[in-house]
């Protein structure tokens, strides 16, 4: 249990609301994802009760709660936002330090980010048009094969034939599917093939060079993502711990910064006041 004032940041997306909580020092006391359904305001209280419960730290020790994702604006409580480029860089280099290049492969987009060694965003591009290289995409995969998403990974394991997915939409790729399974093409190369699908989408937005950190629920709970990855750039690619939650450390860091600079403008500010001391009698 934290002694001193905490920070949450919560990440609204648009399947899984994600929260994290650091205390004064900067140390990351837990996280929590819950699915974000159709009541953002409810899915946050929801993160933020079950983050704080699992941590074991009262209400009123939260100094501030940030927020990003697309329901960023609506958190009951929240006080400060920042951006989802923000707030992804801000958790990678909690884990990896800079030059470095963040791939976020959420359930609605898929972003990669640049950030030099100073740790500022030099860069970045967005998949917002389709839900091809996305959580979406995958689930919508899953359902053409007749398996829960959670089942995906095993099934792709089996893979024995590489299938090329040739289209660029999710719906047509569906169609596309459904025309393999008519062939007799197996699911487990199937699966596979989606995930490939995925990784390419994704590295169709932009060359991806150096030090690569991947984020998001997708690369959480689908490993066989990042061994594409890396196969495709010819590279590591690091999965830093509590990765589907990296946006909501990200936001928490930025409260917490926040909080320390106007701990030092008010300090300085009643220096200035005061003005200096004299120990000359008169």
């Amino acid at each position: 249990m934290s002694a001193g004032p905490c920070y949450v940041g919560v990440d609204s997306g648009s399947w899984n609301t994600k929260a994290a909580l650091l205390d004064q020092a900067g140390r990351l006391l837990g996280t929590a994802v819950v699915r974000t359904g159709a009541d953002v305001r409810a899915a946050a209280e929801r993160v933020v009760f079950d983050l704080l419960q699992g941590a074991a730290v009262e209400r009123s020790a939260v100094a501030a709660i940030w927020t990003t994702g697309f329901g960023r604006h609506v958190i009951p409580g929240a006080t400060g936002s920042r951006t989802e480029l923000d707030a992804h860089a801000r958790g990678a280099l909690q884990y990896v330090s800079g030059p470095l290049t963040v791939i976020d492969i959420g359930g609605q987009d898929a972003k990669i980010i640049s950030v030099d060694a100073a740790g500022r965003r030099t860069s970045h591009k967005m998949n917002r048009k389709c839900a091809a290289g996305t959580g979406s995409f995958l689930e919508e995969m899953a359902l053409r094969l007749d398996v829960r998403i959670g089942e995906l990974p095993a099934l792709a394991a089996g893979a024995s034939e590489e299938i090329e997915l040739g289209s660029f939409c999710t719906v047509f790729t569906g169609t596309e599917v459904l025309g393999l399974i008519r062939q007799g093409k197996r699911p487990a190369d199937l699966a596979r093939a989606a995930y490939r699908s995925v990784v390419k989408r994704v590295l169709e937005m932009e060359r991806v060079e150096g030090t690569v950190v991947a984020t998001g629920g997708v690369v959480s709970h689908h490993p066989l993502v990042v061994e594409l990855l890396e196969l495709a750039i010819g590279g590591r690619v690091i999965v830093p711990q509590f990765a589907q939650a990296i946006g909501a450390v990200g936001v928490a860091h930025a409260a917490l910064a926040a909080a320390a600079a106007d701990s030092t403008g008010a300090a300085t500010g009643a220096a200035t006041a005061a003005g200096p001391s004299s120990n000359s009698a008169t």
